[in-house]
C-alpha cells in the first residue's frame, strides 16, 4: 500500500490559479516533474525561484556556504505578528547571537533532565486514548494536544491542564485556522512602510498568544530572581548569557523565543506523531513489531530506553522521510550564482524542499512506500548522509532535532504498547502543507486495547 501524497498540478496553468493553489495547498500546487528534477526554474512577474533537489547544491547552501543564503524574507511576512524576530526568521549576526544563547539548552546532557516530563506527558496522552477504546478517533488532535502537554511540561513545568497552559494552546489552535502559508507580501515586493494586510482573526490571535506568553515569561522572571524556578528549559534559556557579548535576552526577545518553540515544537511534532501512527495502522506487520519492541519500557522512566527502540526510531525516521513537517525551506541568494549552468541573481528565491528530495525518484528506493527497513540498506544509508533533512541542515538545523527524535520515538513505542490502532474505511487522508504536512480532513483510526 501506497501512502497518500497531494495530486501534481496540472505541468502549465496561468499565473492567478498557481497563486490560488499555492495559498491552499503548496504541495498541490508543485508539478510532478519535481519529484525527478535536479532543478526547477520558476517565474513571475513578482518573483524568480529556483526549487533545488541535487544533493550537492543543496549541501551549497545549508552546509558550505549557509551565510551568503540567508532566510527569505517573504516567507516571514505571514508569520511575523505572531514570531516577531524569533530565531525562526532572522538571519546574520542576530540569528548567531541567538542561537548561542539557545543551544545550550537542548545539548545532549539536558534531554536527560527533561526526559521525565516527557514521559509524564506521554503517559497522560496514553491515558486518554486508553479512555476511548473501542472508539473512532481523529488521531491528529490527540497529537496536537500531546505535543503541546509535552512543551509545557519541559519549558515550564506545567502540565496542559494548567489554566495559562490551556489558554495558549487554544489561541494557538485559534491562530493556525486562520494563517494562511503565505500572506501577499510573500507574492508581491512590498516597500517596509506599507501594511501587510494580515487577517484581523490572525493579527487578533496573535496578539493574545503573545500577552499569554509574556505574562508566563514574566512570572519565570520573577522566580529566577526570587532563586525559586524549576530547572526546565525556560530557566535554561532565560538564565543563559550570550558568551561573546555577556547578555541575556530580555523579555521581548525571550517571548520572540517562546512563540517559535510552541508553533515549531509543537506543530512540528503533532504532524509527524499523526502521520507515524497512521502509517503503523496501516501497515500491521510494522505495528506488531513496534508493540513487542516497547515491551521494553518500564514503569518508571529511563533515558537508556529510548536507545533500545530501534524499530521504532526507524518508523519514526521514515514517517519523517515520507512526510516532513515542514515541507520546503526558502533561501535567498546574498550575491550572483550558478547553479547547472544557470546564473542566478542576487535576491533570488532558492527553495529546498524535503518533501521533494525526500521521495525523489533518481535518489531513492521504492520513493514514494513505506519500508523502515530501508535505513539499514545502502541506498538508505547513502540517502540519509545526502538527501534527507526533516529538520534542514547544517548550522540552521533545527535545535530541537534531538527533542524531537526522543519524543516521536517515545510517544509511539508507549502508545503502540497497549494500544492498538486501525484505519478507518474510506477515510483515507488528504495531505495538504499550510504551517506544516497535515491531513485535510483529519486522520480518523480506531483505537483498541491490546
Amino acid at each position: 500500500m501506497i501512502p497518500p501524497k497531494p495530486a501534481a498540478r496540472p505541468e502549465k496553468v496561468s499565473l492567478l490559479r498557481y497563486l490560488r493553489l499555492f495559498r491552499q495547498d503548496i504541495l498541490s500546487a508543485q508539478p510532478a516533474r519535481l519529484y525527478r528534477a535536479w532543478m526547477a526554474e520558476f517565474r513571475t512577474p513578482f518573483f524568480h525561484s529556483y526549487l533545488v533537489n541535487q544533493p550537492e547544491l543543496v549541501k551549497t547552501v545549508l552546509k558550505d556556504r549557509p551565510l551568503d543564503f540567508p532566510k527569505s524574507g517573504r516567507v516571514s511576512e505571514g508569520l511575523r505578528p505572531l514570531l516577531g524576530a524569533s530565531v525562526f526568521l532572522t538571519n546574520g549576526a542576530q540569528w548567531q547571537r541567538q542561537r548561542r544563547i539557545i543551544d545550550p539548552a537542548f545539548e545532549g546532557g539536558r534531554l536527560r533532565e527533561t526526559y521525565p516530563a516527557m514521559w509524564d506527558a506521554a503517559q497522560a496522552a496514553l491515558a486518554r486514548l486508553a479512555e476511548r477504546a473501542g472508539e473512532e478517533v481523529e488521531i491528529e488532535e490527540e497529537t496536537s494536544h500531546a505535543a503541546a502537554d509535552i512543551i509545557f511540561r519541559t519549558l515550564f513545568s506545567i502540565p496542559i491542564e494548567d489554566a495559562l497552559a490551556a489558554q495558549v494552546f487554544h489561541e494557538f489552535r485559534t491562530y493556525q485556522r486562520t494563517q494562511p502559508i503565505l500572506n501577499l507580501a510573500a507574492f508581491v515586493p512590498l516597500p517596509r512602510w506599507l501594511p501587510r494586510f494580515h487577517r484581523p482573526g490572525t493579527r487578533a490571535a496573535a496578539r493574545r498568544i503573545r500577552a499569554l506568553i509574556t505574562e508566563l515569561t514574566e512570572r519565570r522572571m520573577a522566580e529566577i530572581r526570587a532563586g525559586t524556578a524549576p530547572d526546565d528549559l525556560a530557566t535554561k534559556i532565560m538564565t543563559t548569557r550570550d558568551p561573546e557579548t555577556g547578555e541575556t535576552f530580555s523579555t521581548e526577545e525571550m517571548v520572540d523565543q517562546v512563540a517559535i518553540f510552541f508553533l515549531a515544537g509543537h506543530e512540528t511534532s503533532a504532524s509527524a506523531l499523526a502521520w507515524a501512527f497512521y502509517l503503523a495502522a496501516t501497515h500491521p506487520d510494522w505495528q506488531a513489531r513496534l508493540a513487542e519492541e516497547a515491551q521494553v519500557l518500564g514503569e518508571v522512566p529511563a533515558f537508556s530506553d529510548i536507545a533500545r527502540l530501534r524499530i521504532s526510531r526507524d518508523v519514526f525516521r521514515e514517517t519523517l522521510r515520507l512526510y516532513p513537517p515542514v515541507p520546503m525551506m526558502v533561501r535567498e541568494t546574498s550575491r550572483p550564482e550558478r547553479f547547472r549552468d544557470r546564473a542566478l541573481k542576487p535576491g533570488s528565491q532558492v527553495v529546498l524542499s524535503p518533501w521533494h528530495q525526500h521521495r525523489h525518484e533518481r535518489l531513492w528506493e521504492n520513493p514514494h512506500g513505506f519500508d523502515p527497513a530501508r535505513w539499514g540498506t545502502g541506498n538508505g544509508r547513502q540517502c540519509q548522509r545526502e538527501a534527507y533533512m526533516p529538520f534542514s541542515a547544517g548550522p540552521r538545523v533545527c535545535t530541537g532535532a534531538g527533542f524531537a527524535m526522543v519524543e516521536g520515538v517515545l510517544m509511539l513505542s508507549l502508545i503502540l504498547r497497549d494500544l492498538r490502532l486501525s484505519p478507518v474505511e474510506g477515510r483515507v487522508p488528504e495531505p495538504v502543507a499550510f504551517l506544516t504536512v497535515r491531513a485535510r480532513d483529519g486522520i480518523h483510526l480506531r483505537v483498541d486495547k491490546r
